[in-house]
Protein backbone atom coordinates (compact mmCIF):
# COMPACT_ATOMS: atom_id res chain seq x y z
CA UNK A 1 0.00 0.00 0.00
CA UNK A 2 2.65 2.34 -0.48
CA UNK A 3 2.52 5.85 -2.71
CA UNK A 4 3.58 6.53 -5.78
CA UNK A 5 7.09 6.75 -6.15
CA UNK A 6 7.99 9.22 -9.26
CA UNK A 7 11.38 9.60 -10.57
CA UNK A 8 14.26 10.65 -8.06
CA UNK A 9 14.12 14.37 -6.85
CA UNK A 10 10.29 14.44 -7.65
CA UNK A 11 8.09 14.87 -4.79
CA UNK A 12 6.39 11.23 -3.12
CA UNK A 13 2.41 12.04 -5.16
CA UNK A 14 -0.52 10.03 -3.60
CA UNK A 15 -1.13 6.30 -3.75
CA UNK A 16 -1.92 5.25 -7.73
CA UNK A 17 -6.33 4.72 -7.48
CA UNK A 18 -5.73 2.39 -10.41
CA UNK A 19 -3.91 0.52 -8.07
CA UNK A 20 -5.44 0.60 -4.78
CA UNK A 21 -8.72 1.45 -4.39
CA UNK A 22 -9.88 4.76 -2.91
CA UNK A 23 -12.01 3.49 -0.18
CA UNK A 24 -8.73 1.62 0.54
CA UNK A 25 -5.14 2.69 1.79
CA UNK A 26 -3.73 5.16 3.93
CA UNK A 27 -6.09 7.68 5.92
CA UNK A 28 -3.97 10.53 5.08
CA UNK A 29 -5.42 13.60 3.53
CA UNK A 30 -5.51 13.01 -0.69
CA UNK A 31 -3.57 9.75 0.27
CA UNK A 32 -0.81 11.63 0.51
CA UNK A 33 2.37 9.99 2.25
CA UNK A 34 3.19 10.79 5.85
CA UNK A 35 5.78 13.43 6.99
CA UNK A 36 7.61 10.75 8.10
CA UNK A 37 7.86 9.00 4.74
CA UNK A 38 9.22 11.43 2.86
CA UNK A 39 12.12 12.43 5.08
CA UNK A 40 10.63 14.28 7.87
CA UNK A 41 9.73 17.72 5.88
CA UNK A 42 7.57 19.05 3.53
CA UNK A 43 6.59 21.94 1.25
CA UNK A 44 3.00 21.83 2.22
CA UNK A 45 2.14 19.77 5.55
CA UNK A 46 -1.34 19.39 6.02
CA UNK A 47 -1.95 19.09 10.09
CA UNK A 48 -4.60 17.90 12.00
CA UNK A 49 -5.28 19.77 15.59
CA UNK A 50 -8.59 17.83 17.04
CA UNK A 51 -9.80 20.64 19.61
CA UNK A 52 -13.18 22.01 20.10
CA UNK A 53 -12.96 23.13 23.59
CA UNK A 54 -13.70 26.90 22.41
CA UNK A 55 -16.67 26.82 21.03
CA UNK A 56 -19.80 28.57 22.29
CA UNK A 57 -22.67 25.82 21.22
CA UNK A 58 -22.32 22.79 19.34
CA UNK A 59 -19.50 20.66 19.94
CA UNK A 60 -17.42 18.08 17.51
CA UNK A 61 -15.14 19.82 16.30
CA UNK A 62 -12.95 17.48 17.05
CA UNK A 63 -13.66 15.06 14.80
CA UNK A 64 -13.55 17.52 11.68
CA UNK A 65 -10.27 16.86 10.57
CA UNK A 66 -10.75 13.33 10.29
CA UNK A 67 -13.83 14.00 8.31
CA UNK A 68 -11.82 16.47 5.92
CA UNK A 69 -9.19 13.47 4.99
CA UNK A 70 -11.86 10.47 4.82
CA UNK A 71 -13.55 13.01 2.16
CA UNK A 72 -10.61 13.62 0.54
CA UNK A 73 -9.78 10.33 -0.83
CA UNK A 74 -12.21 11.20 -4.30
CA UNK A 75 -9.69 13.87 -4.73
CA UNK A 76 -7.60 13.77 -7.77
CA UNK A 77 -3.87 14.35 -8.96
CA UNK A 78 -4.70 16.83 -11.46
CA UNK A 79 -6.84 20.25 -10.71
CA UNK A 80 -8.17 21.00 -14.06
CA UNK A 81 -9.86 24.46 -12.58
CA UNK A 82 -6.03 25.68 -11.83
CA UNK A 83 -4.23 23.98 -14.58
CA UNK A 84 -1.93 21.99 -12.15
CA UNK A 85 -0.59 19.18 -10.45
CA UNK A 86 -0.66 20.13 -6.78
CA UNK A 87 1.16 16.70 -5.95
CA UNK A 88 3.79 16.72 -8.54
CA UNK A 89 5.05 20.63 -8.42
CA UNK A 90 5.66 20.37 -4.35
CA UNK A 91 5.72 17.64 -1.59
CA UNK A 92 2.56 17.72 0.04
CA UNK A 93 2.35 15.37 2.84
CA UNK A 94 0.25 14.63 5.76
CA UNK A 95 2.42 15.75 9.49
CA UNK A 96 -0.79 14.29 11.68
CA UNK A 97 -2.45 15.68 14.25
CA UNK A 98 -1.34 17.93 16.75
CA UNK A 99 -2.19 16.41 20.60
CA UNK A 100 -3.66 19.16 22.43
CA UNK A 101 -5.40 18.95 25.78
CA UNK A 102 -8.96 19.26 25.44
CA UNK A 103 -9.58 20.74 29.15
CA UNK A 104 -7.06 23.96 29.23
CA UNK A 105 -7.43 25.84 26.65
CA UNK A 106 -4.29 27.86 26.92
CA UNK A 107 -2.57 24.83 27.48
CA UNK A 108 -3.81 24.07 24.09
CA UNK A 109 -2.80 26.91 22.29
CA UNK A 110 0.83 27.12 23.54
CA UNK A 111 1.15 23.58 22.30
CA UNK A 112 -0.55 24.32 18.96
CA UNK A 113 1.61 27.09 18.58
CA UNK A 114 4.45 25.36 19.51
CA UNK A 115 3.92 22.75 17.13
CA UNK A 116 3.17 24.46 13.96
CA UNK A 117 6.12 26.70 14.83
CA UNK A 118 8.51 23.62 14.46
CA UNK A 119 6.33 22.52 11.25
CA UNK A 120 7.38 26.03 9.54
CA UNK A 121 10.94 26.10 10.37
CA UNK A 122 11.06 23.02 8.20
CA UNK A 123 10.22 25.43 5.59
CA UNK A 124 6.74 24.12 4.79
CA UNK A 125 3.42 25.93 4.31
CA UNK A 126 0.50 24.97 6.45
CA UNK A 127 -2.66 23.81 5.44
CA UNK A 128 -4.19 23.48 8.88
CA UNK A 129 -7.39 21.21 9.62
CA UNK A 130 -9.21 22.30 12.47
CA UNK A 131 -10.71 21.77 15.06
CA UNK A 132 -12.67 25.05 16.01
CA UNK A 133 -11.47 28.32 15.36
CA UNK A 134 -9.80 29.21 18.40
CA UNK A 135 -6.66 27.12 16.86
CA UNK A 136 -6.17 30.32 14.11
CA UNK A 137 -4.49 32.33 16.87
CA UNK A 138 -1.85 30.25 17.90
CA UNK A 139 -0.99 29.41 14.07
CA UNK A 140 -1.16 33.21 13.26
CA UNK A 141 1.54 33.91 15.96
CA UNK A 142 3.70 31.12 14.15
CA UNK A 143 3.17 32.13 10.96
CA UNK A 144 4.28 35.81 12.03
CA UNK A 145 7.09 34.87 13.89
CA UNK A 146 8.44 33.56 10.55
CA UNK A 147 6.90 36.12 7.77
CA UNK A 148 6.23 38.92 10.35
CA UNK A 149 2.42 40.51 10.17
CA UNK A 150 0.44 39.07 7.43
CA UNK A 151 -2.46 39.79 5.52
CA UNK A 152 -5.64 38.09 6.64
CA UNK A 153 -8.71 36.43 4.43
CA UNK A 154 -11.25 35.42 6.87
CA UNK A 155 -14.13 33.55 5.41
CA UNK A 156 -16.65 32.93 7.61
CA UNK A 157 -20.84 33.45 8.97
CA UNK A 158 -19.30 35.36 12.01
CA UNK A 159 -16.89 38.06 12.64
CA UNK A 160 -14.97 36.06 15.37
CA UNK A 161 -13.29 39.80 16.48
CA UNK A 162 -15.34 39.66 19.59
CA UNK A 163 -13.69 40.21 22.85
CA UNK A 164 -14.48 37.57 25.64
CA UNK A 165 -17.08 34.58 26.16
CA UNK A 166 -18.13 34.37 29.65
CA UNK A 167 -15.05 35.91 30.67
CA UNK A 168 -12.45 33.67 28.71
CA UNK A 169 -10.54 35.77 26.28
CA UNK A 170 -9.40 32.51 23.75
CA UNK A 171 -12.38 30.85 22.09
CA UNK A 172 -13.74 30.57 18.61
CA UNK A 173 -15.05 33.85 18.55
CA UNK A 174 -12.45 35.58 19.66
CA UNK A 175 -9.23 35.04 17.81
CA UNK A 176 -8.51 37.82 15.88
CA UNK A 177 -9.07 40.34 18.59
CA UNK A 178 -6.65 38.83 20.14
CA UNK A 179 -4.59 38.81 17.08
CA UNK A 180 -4.59 42.46 16.32
CA UNK A 181 -3.94 43.05 19.61
CA UNK A 182 -1.04 41.29 19.19
CA UNK A 183 0.43 42.96 16.36
CA UNK A 184 0.77 39.97 14.26
CA UNK A 185 -1.55 40.83 11.68
CA UNK A 186 -1.23 43.75 8.49
CA UNK A 187 -4.24 46.01 9.57
CA UNK A 188 -4.28 47.47 6.12
CA UNK A 189 -5.21 44.23 4.32
CA UNK A 190 -7.57 42.28 6.81
CA UNK A 191 -11.17 41.50 5.38
CA UNK A 192 -14.20 39.34 6.25
CA UNK A 193 -15.75 37.12 3.82
CA UNK A 194 -19.07 35.90 3.57
CA UNK A 195 -20.57 37.45 7.37
CA UNK A 196 -23.93 37.39 7.83
CA UNK A 197 -26.87 37.04 10.14
CA UNK A 198 -27.94 38.52 13.62
CA UNK A 199 -25.34 40.49 15.69
CA UNK A 200 -25.27 41.12 19.43
CA UNK A 201 -25.53 44.85 19.19
CA UNK A 202 -24.17 47.79 15.70
CA UNK A 203 -20.89 48.05 18.45
CA UNK A 204 -19.82 44.50 17.21
CA UNK A 205 -19.46 45.64 13.70
CA UNK A 206 -17.82 49.54 14.79
CA UNK A 207 -15.16 47.45 17.00
CA UNK A 208 -14.19 45.42 13.77
CA UNK A 209 -13.92 48.54 11.54
CA UNK A 210 -11.50 50.13 13.87
CA UNK A 211 -9.35 47.22 13.85
CA UNK A 212 -9.04 47.89 10.21
CA UNK A 213 -10.92 45.08 8.30
CA UNK A 214 -13.27 45.37 5.41
CA UNK A 215 -16.26 43.31 4.94
CA UNK A 216 -17.56 41.10 2.29
CA UNK A 217 -21.41 39.70 3.31
CA UNK A 218 -22.31 36.58 1.76
CA UNK A 219 -25.13 39.03 0.16
CA UNK A 220 -22.50 41.55 -1.18
CA UNK A 221 -21.04 38.08 -3.10
CA UNK A 222 -24.26 37.06 -4.33
CA UNK A 223 -24.89 40.41 -6.01
CA UNK A 224 -21.50 41.58 -7.52
CA UNK A 225 -20.32 37.82 -8.40
CA UNK A 226 -16.87 36.09 -7.59
CA UNK A 227 -15.25 37.46 -9.97
CA UNK A 228 -15.19 41.17 -8.95
CA UNK A 229 -15.44 40.00 -4.98
CA UNK A 230 -12.08 38.27 -5.85
CA UNK A 231 -10.23 41.49 -7.77
CA UNK A 232 -11.42 43.33 -4.92
CA UNK A 233 -9.42 41.20 -2.47
CA UNK A 234 -6.25 41.00 -4.66
CA UNK A 235 -6.44 44.54 -4.79
CA UNK A 236 -6.54 44.60 -1.06
CA UNK A 237 -4.34 41.99 -0.27
CA UNK A 238 -1.71 43.18 -3.28
CA UNK A 239 2.04 41.22 -2.42
CA UNK A 240 1.76 40.99 1.08
CA UNK A 241 2.21 37.47 3.22
CA UNK A 242 -1.18 36.03 3.18
CA UNK A 243 -3.13 33.59 5.19
CA UNK A 244 -6.49 32.90 4.88
CA UNK A 245 -8.47 31.35 7.22
CA UNK A 246 -12.00 29.50 6.65
CA UNK A 247 -14.60 28.47 8.93
CA UNK A 248 -17.01 25.89 7.09
CA UNK A 249 -19.85 27.31 8.33
CA UNK A 250 -18.99 30.32 5.50
CA UNK A 251 -21.44 28.09 3.33
CA UNK A 252 -25.29 27.91 3.79
CA UNK A 253 -26.14 24.75 5.92
CA UNK A 254 -27.75 23.62 2.56
CA UNK A 255 -24.08 22.87 1.36
CA UNK A 256 -22.49 22.52 5.13
CA UNK A 257 -24.73 21.16 7.33
CA UNK A 258 -22.23 19.67 9.77
CA UNK A 259 -20.94 22.97 11.94
CA UNK A 260 -21.12 24.08 15.11
CA UNK A 261 -22.80 27.60 14.75
CA UNK A 262 -24.86 27.40 11.14
CA UNK A 263 -26.46 30.68 9.48
CA UNK A 264 -28.70 30.94 7.06
CA UNK A 265 -27.63 32.72 3.66
CA UNK A 266 -24.60 31.25 3.43
CA UNK A 267 -22.21 30.72 -0.20
CA UNK A 268 -22.49 27.79 -1.90
CA UNK A 269 -19.28 26.02 -2.59
CA UNK A 270 -19.00 26.89 -5.92
CA UNK A 271 -18.86 30.21 -4.76
CA UNK A 272 -16.14 29.35 -2.43
CA UNK A 273 -14.22 27.60 -4.17
CA UNK A 274 -14.16 30.54 -7.23
CA UNK A 275 -13.23 33.31 -4.96
CA UNK A 276 -10.01 31.30 -4.00
CA UNK A 277 -8.94 30.26 -7.15
CA UNK A 278 -9.08 33.83 -8.15
CA UNK A 279 -6.62 34.96 -5.55
CA UNK A 280 -4.39 32.07 -6.91
CA UNK A 281 -1.57 34.63 -7.91
CA UNK A 282 -1.87 35.74 -3.89
CA UNK A 283 1.37 35.11 -2.04
CA UNK A 284 -0.35 32.65 0.64
CA UNK A 285 2.09 31.35 2.97
CA UNK A 286 -0.49 29.15 5.25
CA UNK A 287 -3.96 28.57 5.95
CA UNK A 288 -6.71 26.47 8.07
CA UNK A 289 -10.20 25.43 7.45
CA UNK A 290 -11.77 24.83 10.47
CA UNK A 291 -15.11 23.92 12.51
CA UNK A 292 -16.35 20.78 10.63
CA UNK A 293 -18.38 19.12 12.68
CA UNK A 294 -19.15 15.35 11.35
CA UNK A 295 -21.82 14.46 13.44
CA UNK A 296 -24.48 17.39 12.31
CA UNK A 297 -23.18 16.06 8.45
CA UNK A 298 -25.04 13.92 6.28
CA UNK A 299 -23.95 12.04 3.25
CA UNK A 300 -20.07 13.71 3.72
CA UNK A 301 -21.93 17.10 2.09
CA UNK A 302 -19.46 19.02 4.44
CA UNK A 303 -17.02 17.18 4.58
CA UNK A 304 -16.59 16.72 1.13
CA UNK A 305 -16.85 20.84 1.05
CA UNK A 306 -14.08 21.03 3.50
CA UNK A 307 -11.41 18.61 1.52
CA UNK A 308 -12.46 20.82 -1.94
CA UNK A 309 -11.55 23.48 -0.23
CA UNK A 310 -8.55 22.38 1.20
CA UNK A 311 -7.11 20.75 -2.03
CA UNK A 312 -7.40 24.60 -4.18
CA UNK A 313 -5.42 26.21 -1.31
CA UNK A 314 -3.07 23.36 -1.16
CA UNK A 315 -2.91 23.99 -5.01
CA UNK A 316 -2.31 27.34 -4.78
CA UNK A 317 0.80 27.19 -2.27
CA UNK A 318 2.16 24.71 -4.49
CA UNK A 319 1.84 26.47 -7.81
CA UNK A 320 3.28 29.33 -6.08
CA UNK A 321 6.70 26.98 -4.20
CA UNK A 322 7.16 25.81 -8.17
CA UNK A 323 7.28 28.91 -9.57
CA UNK A 324 9.37 30.65 -6.38
CA UNK A 325 12.08 27.66 -7.49
CA UNK A 326 11.94 27.94 -11.24
CA UNK A 327 12.60 32.01 -11.01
Amino acid sequence: MSTSRPSPGQPVGPVDSSRIPRYAGPATFARLPRIDQVGGAADVAVVGVPFDTGVSYRPGARFGGNAIREASRLLRPYNPAQDASPFALAQVADAGDIAVNPFDINEAVETIEEATGELLSTGARLMTLGGDHTIALPVLRSVARKHGPVALLHFDAHLDTWDTYFGAEYTHGTPFRRAFEEGILDTSALSHVGTRGPLYGKQDLDDDAKMGFGIVTSADVMRRGVDEVADQLRQRIGDRPLYISIDIDVLDPAHAPGTGTPEAGGLTSRELLEILRGLADCHLVSADLVEVAPAYDHAEMTSVAASHTAYELTTIMSRQIAAARES
